[in-house]
Order: C-alpha cells, then structure tokens, then sequence
C-alpha cells in the first residue's frame, strides 16, 4: 500500500509504525486509519515481525479527529459500511505484541486507538483525554470496552463523560499505562521492550497468550482453565518448548521454529 497518513519500518523483528502528519500533529483522517489496519494486517501475517510499537512523528502521538471540515467534520454517515472503530483489524488481534509509545498528546480517537494495544507508555509533558462528549459527539473506537478493562467502570466514567484531559503521570495512575517518561525517552523505552520480545520470547507461545488475555474477561474461570489447558497440549513437547529451556540452561540466546502463521491452533 502507498501509506501516506503512516510510515512503517521494520528492523531486526521490531516493527514501528509512525502516525505520519507531523504538520497536523498526526490528526486523525479516514485514510490513516485504512493504513494503519493494513499496516496491523501485514505485521500479523509477516512471521519476521515479532513486536510492533506504534508512535507519532514530531511532538504529539494523534491530536485527535482532523476537524479541518469545520461544522462538517462530524457530519451524519449514511454509509451502512460506517464503523465508529477507527481501524480494523484493531490492534489487539494482531498476534504480536502492540506497545504504544505515546510521545505527546493523544486527544480524542487519538487515545482510543492507543487503548487498542497491549501496552502504553506515556510522556510526561503531553496532555491525554477523551474529549468526543465535548464535541457534541460520544467516545469511539471500543473506548467503552478497552477502557473499562483497563481502568475500571469509576476512572471509565470519569474519563468519557467528563471528557476532561489530564497528564502522563496521571494516566498511569489510573491503570492506562505501564510508564509515564520524558517525552524524548517514550520511543526508545518502547522499543527497548519490543527487541526484548523480538529476541527472548517465543512467538507462537506469545501470540496464544495475548489473544486469551484478550478473551479472558468475557470467560469465567472454569472456561479459562479449560482454554489454558487445550492450548497447553499445542506447545507442550514441540521445538519452542525444548528450545526454551535448553537456551535457559546453556545461558544462550533461543531460536524459536514455530510461528503463528504456521503453527496456528485450532482455537479451543
């Protein structure tokens, strides 16, 4: 695809995509978000990508919907092909960790896409909200599904219906993120974590935890434990987990064989 809205770079199993309209402070168009899924797509599909991180060119992570239209900017869609998603596939069926370096304000979808990921650092200095009930429109993009997960209905409710905005530091109080850093230091802490994956992890085993983390609040307990064991069966005896533990006790880096894309179960 001819991106535009997006860069995309792939580098020693790390895969960093940039939201690209640094003029813009990385607005949000529709056309980005049509990149940005099929930039998921092919990093879901390419077994030499192992992690991606996902950041904003120059001082903001995505100052939210691009409202250059003015009045027309929220203007009523007729098309029964409309999604208020904002991206699909989202990031968390991507079977590669997604960690969201959120280099400076996020306003908006511009956060609601970040709560997509698995993992999110915040700089300090930027200023964070979901803003849409002040726009006379309502929070998008799953908002009332990721956020609930990850903070609570109470910090939820406080974040969509006031549509305040708040700091870095406050974000990861509330649950949101694992960090909050200097915005010169968000970028390079996200990859740090993502080479680490790319290296010491095994991919196949990642790639089944993280989509069964991402069922296991709809699951009781009992269909949990079922799944982890189902699972368990795929890995269990094969390369990666003799691998593992040979490389652990030789004190060496591992080389994984299976993938997701090759070695996909049958999801239980």
């Amino acid at each position: 695809m001819d991106y535009q809205d997006i860069r995309l770079n792939i580098n020693d199993g790390v895969a960093t995509i940039e939201l690209h309209r640094p003029d813009n402070l990385n607005a949000y168009t529709g056309r980005m978000g049509i990149e940005l899924g099929h930039a998921y797509t092919c990093c879901d599909q390419d077994d030499a990508v192992r992690a991606i991180v996902l950041t904003g060119a120059g001082k903001a992570f995505c100052a939210g919907a691009d409202m250059a239209a003015g009045e027309d900017t929220f203007t009523k869609q007729d098309d029964p092909a409309f999604s208020s998603a904002g991206v699909n596939p989202p990031a968390w069926t991507v079977r590669k960790p997604v960690i969201a370096a959120l280099n400076g304000h996020a306003i908006g979808i511009g956060l609601t896409l970040a709560l997509h990921c698995d993992m999110r650092i915040f700089a300090t200095e930027g200023l964070f909200g979901i803003v849409q009930v002040r726009r006379g429109i309502m929070p998008d993009s799953y908002s009332h599904w990721t956020l609930s997960r990850l903070a609570g209905t109470q910090w939820a409710a406080y974040i969509l219906l006031t549509g305040r905005r708040f700091s870095g530091t406050d974000a990861v109080t509330m649950g949101l993120g694992i960090q909050a850093l200097p915005s010169t230091e968000v970028l390079p802490a996200a990859l740090e974590i993502a080479r680490d994956v790319a290296v010491n992890t095994a991919p196949l085993s990642v790639a089944i935890s993280k989509r069964l983390l991402w069922e296991s609040l709809g699951l009781s307990a009992g269909e949990v434990d079922r799944k982890e064991t189902a699972l368990h069966h795929h890995l269990m005896g094969r390369s990666d987990a003799i691998e593992g533990v040979m490389a652990w006790l030789e004190r060496r880096t591992p080389d994984w064989k299976l993938s997701p894309t090759a070695d996909w179960p049958e999801w239980p």
